[in-house]
């Protein structure tokens, strides 16, 4: 590996590390439901991307079958929590009142 690998992959671990620790400040702090959702799909994102570094710095295909697999599940994930919330704020459907009269 030459050194210019090697930078490029430190520089890319330390954007990954800053991103992570941002978003954990936007998990913690997220004022919706919906801001932590997309930032647990963020998160997903972040360790398919760490894993990704590892593997480049290893120089090792193994890795590439973990990352589809975490890929996979946060997307999944992603889907189900934005259907749930998708139910949960539907607007109710108005009563109708059955009419009095002859």
């Amino acid at each position: 590996m030459t050194s210019v690998d090697a930078v490029l992959l430190d520089a890319a671990l330390a954007v990954i590390l800053l991103a992570g620790a941002l978003l954990l400040i936007r998990i913690w702090r997220g004022p919706s439901m919906l801001d932590r959702a997309v930032g647990f799909d963020v998160a997903a994102a972040l360790i398919v991307a760490g894993i990704g570094v590892q593997a480049a710095s290893t120089r090792t295909r193994y890795y590439l079958s973990i990352m589809l697999v975490i890929a996979f599940l946060g997307f999944t994930s992603s889907v189900g929590i934005a259907r749930f919330i998708a139910v949960r704020d539907r607007p109710k459907l108005p009563t109708t009142q059955p009419k009095e009269g002859p």
